[in-house]
């Protein structure tokens, strides 16, 4: 079998629709990516495990006629289950772990024609924004593999980026969505809370901060795949109507909007003149597609905001451990990285009544949002306040670790707390990233635009939030912008590609 010489040339849609008209057959892209793959997979090393026998068989049960049918695909190794097929979340403790039932993405998926083949790289179970897990090793970013992809959803981004498949799963519990986007010219966008099913593990994960997408070249594509996996299973908490029309969201221009822009870091921390120079470029290029734009921000407190972030953080990865010393032997949580077992003696530490007032603030954030869009229909920020991190660069340091390892092993909470050397790594973490956490804690729907490039042809991408529900009004505007100022031609390497049919 050969290898389909365009592939690269379409998005997701695109290859279904070739599939569609017999141009090429599901087997013809799934050998195709299979072989990208091998050759990326050495330099990248975005996959941790291929599923070609799943995907086989796959093949020789029939695909079902969905929107993307034959369409190669790849699952983040993280809160995406797929039946018999181990799920590590990047952690040796979970090497093992075999998932005995498809979560409801996953099954929707499936629905929607999809041939998965394989999982990709995350960090320890998705806790940082950049993805160097110890077991897996270091994932690298297609545009320069001496910077991370981001986290935690890196391995999906660097895979899409390096056009292995056009895209990939991927969830966002603080901007793990968003921030691989921005590293890796991609489009990204964080459904609303509740708008994609977590079931039928979990009703709400990370206490609904966190949520179900993908990565992908096209906006369609994301359009398209939210129309095939959103909705509520049966047990969700809620369901967010309407469903089913965010693809014909793309199909027609926005109407005229008020929108507000802000550059400055929420933690006070500085933001690189490339970042605030692409929010520059942006607003000039929404002006001259007729919308009104204003310098305007929320009245929100970062720090307040990264606190609360942090306590979730703390208390989540806490509970987790918890629940791996339910469900396995003691040895399993020694197997863990120092940092994530240093997390969860802070979590320990910390009372019930503390971890619920500090949840109670998630309101306050929430009401100054929604306030904010009483005036404007959409907020605009850089995505991320730098350029990505060099590989190791946020990494602790070797006396970090072991300091975090001994605390560890004696559970000492309190005192990592009051040493504050957690804390400090974490903010040093956030002050690259520090514009995406509120959309996780307040459940409302942002995206990640790759529109802008640095002078020497990185990617960087902007980031667009709205009111709660309001993912028609973000698809619409990204198709928009990506008519005006197209970014599918551009590719690591220079390869010329695009998302048409």
């Amino acid at each position: 079998m050969q290898e389909f010489s365009e592939y690269a040339r379409h998005d997701a849609l695109g290859l279904a629709a070739l599939v569609a008209r017999g141009e090429v057959s599901a087997a013809e892209l799934l050998y195709t990516a299979q072989c990208r793959a091998d050759r990326a997979q050495p330099r990248l090393n975005a996959l941790v495990r291929r599923m070609d026998v799943e995907a086989a068989a796959t093949l020789r049960a029939g695909i079902p006629p969905g929107p993307f049918a034959g369409v190669p695909y790849l699952l983040k190794d993280l809160m995406q289950a797929y039946a018999g097929v181990p799920m590590s979340m990047g952690s040796a403790a979970l090497r093992d772990y075999v998932p005995v039932q498809d979560d409801v993405l996953v099954q929707r998926l499936k629905r929607a024609g999809l041939v998965i083949f394989g999982k990709t790289n995350v960090p320890e179970w998705g806790l940082v924004a950049y993805t160097e897990p110890k077991t897996f090793g270091v994932t690298r970013n297609p545009w320069d593999i001496t910077r991370t992809p981001g986290g935690s959803s890196g391995g999906s981004a660097a895979a899409v980026a390096a056009r292995i498949v056009p895209a990939a799963g991927a969830n966002d519990g603080g901007g793990s969505i968003r921030i691989p986007a921005a590293y890796c010219g991609l489009f990204g966008l964080k459904p609303s809370r509740g708008r994609v099913s977590p079931g039928p593990e979990d009703g709400e994960v990370w206490m609904g901060a966190a949520c179900e997408h993908a990565l992908t070249l096209s906006v369609r594509d994301s359009a398209a795949l939210l129309d095939a996996v959103a909705g509520a299973a049966p047990g969700d908490p809620f369901e967010i109507a309407p469903r089913g029309i965010f693809l014909a969201a793309t199909q027609a221009p926005p109407p005229r909007l008020r929108i507000a822009f802000s550059t400055a870091s929420p933690l006070g921390t500085p933001v690189a003149a490339e970042c605030i120079a692409a929010v520059q470029a942006t607003a000039h290029l929404l002006q001259k597609l007729g919308h009104q734009v204003v310098e305007a921000a929320p009245r929100i407190d970062g720090m307040a905001l990264m606190r609360a972030y942090l306590m979730l953080y703390f208390g989540e990865v806490a509970a987790q451990v918890r629940e791996l010393r339910a469900l396995h032997p003691q040895a399993r949580v020694t197997q863990l990285e120092p940092a994530t077992r240093a997390l969860a003696a802070i979590g320990e530490a910390i009372s019930a009544g503390e971890y619920m007032r500090s949840h109670h603030h998630w309101n306050d954030f929430g009401r100054a949002l929604g306030d904010h869009f009483t005036h404007y229909d959409l907020w605009l920020t850089p995505t991320t306040a730098d350029r990505p991190p060099l590989i190791g660069e946020l990494a602790p340091t070797p006396s970090q670790e072991r300091l975090l390892a001994l605390a560890a092993q004696l559970r000492a909470g309190s005192l990592l707390r009051r040493l504050g050397t957690v804390e400090r790594v974490a903010m040093h973490n956030l002050a690259r990233t520090p514009f995406t956490q509120l959309a996780n804690l307040t459940g409302v729907p942002a995206m990640s635009v790759p529109l802008q490039q640095t002078d020497s042809g990185q990617p960087v991408g902007v980031q667009f939030m709205g009111r709660f529900g309001s993912e028609t009004l973000l698809f619409a505007l990204a198709a928009e912008l990506e008519h005006a100022q197209p970014w599918a031609s551009r590719e690591p390497g220079g390869a010329e590609v695009g998302s048409g049919e």
